[in-house]
């Protein structure tokens, strides 16, 4: 059975930094490309970053110029996200799934979803 749990959300002012966490289990974790994805109520889900399997190759969502670092670390079964220079459109619940390709394998997010975490920026 999967499960994500993620922490590390909170409430900052505009211009701070939160690092995200994911704990993972139930699945080979090193073998899947992970993403990080953020929704902001009434709206859409949207990808924020993505590694791939095992770990080589990283992709960000425009929105994030250079702000966000994914990272994972496949020994503990764990995904992180370093958010700096947030803003107040940074707002939002935090995600993480499966998504992603690894070379010629992508991987679609599992249906079961963690219940995320939430970040609130202030101005």
């Amino acid at each position: 059975q999967v499960r994500l749990v993620e922490s590390g959300g909170g409430l900052v002012q505009s211009g701070g930094s939160l690092r995200l966490s994911c704990s993972t289990s139930g699945f080979t974790f090193r073998d899947i490309a992970m993403r990080w994805y953020r929704q902001v109520s009434g709206k859409e889900r949207e990808m924020v970053a993505q590694i791939s399997a095992p770990g080589g190759k990283r992709d960000y969502a425009d929105f994030v110029k250079g702000r966000f670092t994914i990272s994972r670390d496949n020994d503990r079964r764990t995904l992180e996200l370093q958010l700096t220079n947030l803003q107040i459109e940074d707002t939002a619940v935090y995600f993480c799934n499966a998504g992603g390709c690894s070379g010629s394998i992508c991987t679609a997010p599992f249906p079961s979803w963690g219940q995320g975490t939430q970040v609130i920026v202030s101005s």
